[in-house]
């Protein structure tokens, strides 16, 4: 069985804000003695204050570590949310400055995986055009960084009806590639960020290439993720037959920007194991069980029965 708790903030209780399947997950305080490895999908309410909000990543991380967690993920934006273009471009840094530094000792003090799922990474041409890329970074145990993929699909929507006005593209460069899935100790990882959950070319993409977890570390705006968040996961982990991991931000990171929240882990049957609500910082602990994904594509073998690129594009070229 795949088993999951979440845990918010220090407090122990149920969740009852959940529906009913979900408040049986019930919060504990032992160490996992799971003999399956352990991922924390966690959930934090970043602001422009870095030092603050490493204090708080660092705390679900060493706690995570505590309760058994292999692999901690952390959700875009971890490092800081400025409240303006010029406070965003002024508080980014190179993958060698000082946050991920910080990090990547993290990982090898407590020996623990980390995803990283939204660094402010200044861009190659930072001197120049003072542009940064959106960065979700691997480090393993030993405090080494293992993968680096930058956000392809950049978030410019308008929504006026739901106050919704974003232009990701305004500071940021799309990333120019995927990266191939990272051998970790819970399976093999597939990066993603926020808005590329959008996109089911990039998780079938990723699936091909071998992944049995899909990870979408997000900032989803209030309006857009109860509207679309759970049922877009749900979706990505069906039709890939993969676990999702999906990292949060949550609540009021400054006047200008909320955060919707729902820290999710689902299973390749399309299966909600734990959400962390829409309220307060926390994390979701999952038992990750890779004969489930064995089993659901060996009992509906999906991926064997779809037919070749030309097929999907005969319409095209009529």
């Amino acid at each position: 069985m795949f088993t999951a708790r979440c845990i918010l903030g220090t407090s122990a209780k149920y969740l009852t804000s959940l529906p009913a399947q979900r408040q049986q997950i019930k919060l504990q305080n032992r160490m996992s003695t799971s003999l399956r490895p352990v991922a924390a999908v966690c959930q934090v309410t970043a602001t422009p204050d870095k030092k603050a909000n490493f204090s708080a990543c660092k705390q679900l991380v060493e706690e995570a570590k505590g309760r058994g967690a292999s692999m901690v993920f952390l959700p875009e934006a971890f490092d800081y949310i400025g409240s303006s273009r010029e406070e965003t471009l002024s508080l980014s840094e190179s993958l060698t400055g000082d946050t991920i530094s910080q990090y990547s000792q993290l990982a090898r003090k407590l020996e623990v995986w980390l995803s990283l799922g939204g660094f402010h990474e200044r861009g190659h041409n930072w001197e120049s055009d003072r542009r940064i890329y959106n960065s979700h970074i691997i480090i393993n145990d030993k405090g080494e960084i293992i993968s680096v993929y930058r956000k392809s699909h950049l978030f410019d929507v308008e929504l006026p009806e739901k106050g919704v006005s974003l232009k990701e593209s305004a500071f940021t460069i799309p990333g120019p590639s995927l990266v191939s899935p990272v051998q970790t100790p819970i399976g093999k990882v597939g990066l993603g960020i926020c808005y590329d959950l959008r996109f089911p070319e990039l998780s079938l993409a990723l699936q091909r290439q071998g992944a049995d977890i899909l990870t979408y570390p997000s900032a989803f705006t209030v309006a857009t993720g109860a509207a679309h968040w759970e049922v877009l996961l749900r979706a990505r982990a069906i039709e890939t037959q993969c676990f999702v991991l999906a990292a949060a931000q949550v609540g009021r990171h400054h006047e200008k920007r909320s955060s919707y929240g729902h820290a999710l882990a689902v299973d390749p049957w399309g299966e909600v194991l734990g959400d962390c609500g829409g309220e307060k910082p926390g994390m979701v602990l999952v038992e990750i069980d890779l004969e489930k994904v064995s089993s659901t594509r060996r009992n509906m073998p999906v991926q064997q029965h779809r037919r070749n690129t030309d097929f999907y594009q005969s319409l095209e070229k009529s």
